[in-house]
């Protein structure tokens, strides 16, 4: 071998390692940025890590909001009609979180088997599921049209109390 080709060929093998060492240092960066996302069928079965961001979500289960008077604390129960899991929350909810409609929180699930969240977004269609749940379900041998039209049903219930109420 020529010294013009092997100073072309440690020229080649120093830019591979660094690029090497470049795409390793990204990749543990972002190790713990990921959020995986659960649905509770998932979590119940115990696919998801404890103590680590995790994105979780399903539908807000009817009955289940529980908030504190003193504080901005709120427990309230994420479903995918299969299985549930608690979600513990303390800021302002979004204007659009309401029982029966689908929400994504995104926290870390304690050894408890519930999840507290730093963040909740949510859906305003009691028809929604966030795609990630329907997948799941789908994985799970479960078909999402049942869980939407039990999504419906909670969405006419409440839509009848509602009119009751207003009606008085």
């Amino acid at each position: 071998m020529t010294p013009k080709r092997r100073q072309k060929l440690f020229v080649i093998m120093g830019l591979l390692s660094l690029a090497a060492v470049a795409v390793g240092l990204t990749l543990y960066a972002l190790r713990s940025n990921i959020n995986l996302f659960f649905s509770p069928v998932q979590i119940a079965a115990g696919d998801a890590p404890f103590e680590h961001s995790i994105r979780a979500g399903g539908m807000v289960k009817e009955g289940s909001v529980n908030r504190d008077v003193d504080s901005l604390e709120v427990k309230f129960i994420v479903t995918d009609y299969v299985d549930d899991v608690e979600v513990r929350y303390s800021g302002i909810l979004p204007d659009l979180f309401r029982e029966g409609q689908g929400v994504v929180v995104v926290g870390e699930l304690q050894r408890g088997g519930w999840v507290q969240a730093d963040q909740v977004m949510a859906r305003h269609d009691e028809n929604y599921m966030p795609p990630e749940v329907g997948k799941a379900l789908e994985d799970a041998g479960y078909s999402p049209e049942d869980y939407q039209a039990k999504a419906a049903e909670v969405g006419e219930r409440r839509d009848a109390q509602d009119n009751g109420a207003s009606q008085n």
